[in-house]
């Protein structure tokens, strides 16, 4: 028997929209290979500074993200260089104008160093919000004695762009 052109062209039309589909692996594996390239690329944009519980930073919004560099921290009875205690804080004389732990310290910190900048060195301040501001103006007025005269204070950082 024969068909006519009509039930010809339906049959056909049929038979090609009722095929098992396939999966385009190609072009699935091109998008996982841009996704997978644009997050190795980005997740090295952070800067996180170590930070214990229970210095509570003050809270502030930037337009710039953190640099590392050398970490001064005021936390419990104690001041951390990098970690490592160089001064207790009952040990600090009331009338002195510097640290004498913390200035040693600096010191050899700034000796390691080739050469000075003009601007003088980069340290960042890790204080709690509750720091008495006595200590705080002797912790910054040793560093800037120890020509570490870019002084950052750490903060809770909302990192705006733009």
């Amino acid at each position: 028997m024969k068909t006519s052109r009509k039930a010809r062209r339906i049959q056909r039309h049929y038979g090609r929209m009722h095929k098992a589909g396939g999966l385009n692996l190609v072009s699935l594996m091109d998008i996982f290979t841009i996704l997978v390239f644009f997050l190795m690329v980005n997740s090295s944009d952070v800067k996180v500074m170590q930070n214990t519980a229970d210095v509570p930073l003050p809270e502030s919004s930037a337009k710039q993200a953190a640099v590392e560099n050398l970490t001064v921290q005021v936390t419990g009875g104690s001041i951390l260089v990098q970690g490592r205690e160089v001064a207790r804080l009952s040990a600090i004389e009331t009338s002195d104008t510097h640290i004498p732990g913390l200035s040693n310290e600096l010191a050899y910190r700034r000796g390691r160093w080739s050469e000075i900048p003009e601007q003088g060195l980069e340290i960042t301040i890790m204080a709690g919000r509750d720091t008495d501001y006595r200590l705080l103006r002797k912790i910054m007025q040793t560093c800037v004695d120890e020509q570490f005269r870019q002084v950052r204070l750490a903060v809770e950082a909302e990192v705006r762009n733009g």
